[in-house]
């Protein structure tokens, strides 16, 4: 959508550009940005100087993109960054962006030329259901391998916690703060990237409730979710609160998670007051609590 310093996009090109950073070195790239398309210019935008860096062409359509402005496909995956930019924001105050366009322009070109190609799109695929249900179904329709996902898998770990695949889990809860749904989509995955690694693998959500307000505390109270946990989280934090102090935030929201098998996940969301600056995990095993930031 749009490209400046610190943007997803920053972020993320960037690693196709120099590498990754582990623990173990950087991880040089292993493939090669051919074109770019962007929908708006930042005020501060660094792509169109990038590119010129890196000698990458940027194209005035995604179709063009696609083809590097010829008559057929020439790129072997698409990169669809949907963040950041000036867009107008629903009812809910989620901010339209034009993810579904994005991968509509880049379903048409594989429809076009008949030839499947991986397609990522950066963090959830719509800020609305009946779109993403249209982007899933379409990809299968055509055969297109459709990944989505978060930056929070691969960051940094303090401890370096992961469950052993195959590990019993019980009960995972993720803290997450900050916007609801940009931020909670994070949140999410830092608890679906250490839920997933359970004994059995995945099996699948059966529901996901979301509670906002006083009814996030009632729940609590009630034992739809661990407060141990979120204690456990948020002791993990440095320089963070230590424990759950109800009334320092400012505007509580939980996401309770049914999976299918019966394992119980949480994701609490501590609002934007600067109560907590960081995502944190903890998974419960038997008394055992296993927690990281």
């Amino acid at each position: 959508t749009t490209f400046f310093p610190n943007s997803h996009a920053g972020v993320l090109v960037s690693k196709f550009l120099t590498g990754f950073a582990t623990d173990e070195g950087l991880i040089a790239p292993r493939t090669g940005i051919v074109s770019m398309y962007m929908h708006q210019l930042h005020a501060d935008d660094i792509g169109l100087q990038l590119a010129r860096s890196y000698d990458i062409p940027v194209f005035g359509s995604i179709r063009a993109a696609m083809t590097l402005g010829g008559d057929d496909l020439q790129v072997d995956a698409v990169l669809i960054i949907g963040e950041h930019g000036d867009y107008p924001l629903t009812t809910l105050g989620q901010e339209m962006l034009p993810r579904r366009w994005f991968f509509e322009q880049v379903c048409g070109v594989i429809g076009e030329f008949g030839r499947p190609i991986p397609v990522f799109t950066d963090k959830h695929l719509s800020y609305r259901w009946s779109d993403a249900r249209w982007m899933y179904d379409t990809a299968a329709e055509l055969g297109v391998p459709l990944y989505a996902g978060s930056s929070l898998p691969v960051c940094w770990r303090q401890p370096d916690h992961e469950h052993l695949l195959e590990s019993r889990l019980e009960e995972g809860l993720s803290i997450g703060f900050h916007m609801l749904e940009r931020y909670g989509f994070h949140a999410l995955e830092a608890l679906q990237c250490q839920a997933e690694r359970r004994q059995g693998g995945e099996t699948g959500v059966a529901a996901v409730t979301c509670l906002s307000g006083d009814d996030v505390w009632r729940a609590a109270d009630a034992g739809r979710w661990s407060v141990d946990l979120a204690n456990a989280a948020l002791a993990a934090i440095e320089s963070g609160p230590g424990a759950l102090d109800r009334e320092a935030v400012d505007d509580p929201h939980v996401f309770l998670l049914e999976y299918v098998d019966g394992t119980r996940g949480t994701v609490l969301m501590l609002g934007d007051n600067g109560y907590v600056r960081k995502f944190a995990y903890a998974g419960r095993t038997g008394d055992v609590i296993n927690a990281c930031e």
